[in-house]
């Protein structure tokens, strides 16, 4: 169960998570999830650089890296809904990368059949 504590900027609570979901996988199934989640995790610090970078070049390109086209293409067109929205993500970072990951989460399981 330890295998989660090796992915970057993980927390308590995605911890606790991923081995509540992950509690009746064999250890081989655990590793072939880890390795699917490991590729389509973010990790919470990329998140909050690239929305501190939207406050002075392009805005939303974090919204892109959580497969929010749609906000990010307004994030573009309005400068991060007038920077508001930027600093709105920068504050709450944590709470779209969990999201975003729970999905991730789900998915991989998903993709192994349980």
């Amino acid at each position: 169960m330890t295998d989660f504590i090796s992915l970057p900027g993980i927390e308590q609570e995605e911890l606790l998570w991923l081995q509540e979901l992950t509690r009746d996988y064999s250890i081989e199934t655990r590793q072939r999830f880890l390795a699917i989640y490991q590729g389509r995790r973010k990790d919470p610090q990329v998140i909050l650089i690239c929305c501190l970078v939207g406050l002075i070049g392009p805005a939303g390109i974090h919204r892109f890296l959580i497969n929010q086209i749609g906000m990010g293409i307004l994030y573009i067109l309005t400068i991060g809904l007038c920077w508001i929205g930027t600093i709105v993500d920068a504050i709450n970072y944590r709470k779209l990368t969990w999201e975003y990951n729970k999905k991730a989460a789900l998915q991989s399981a998903a993709l192994l059949g349980l």
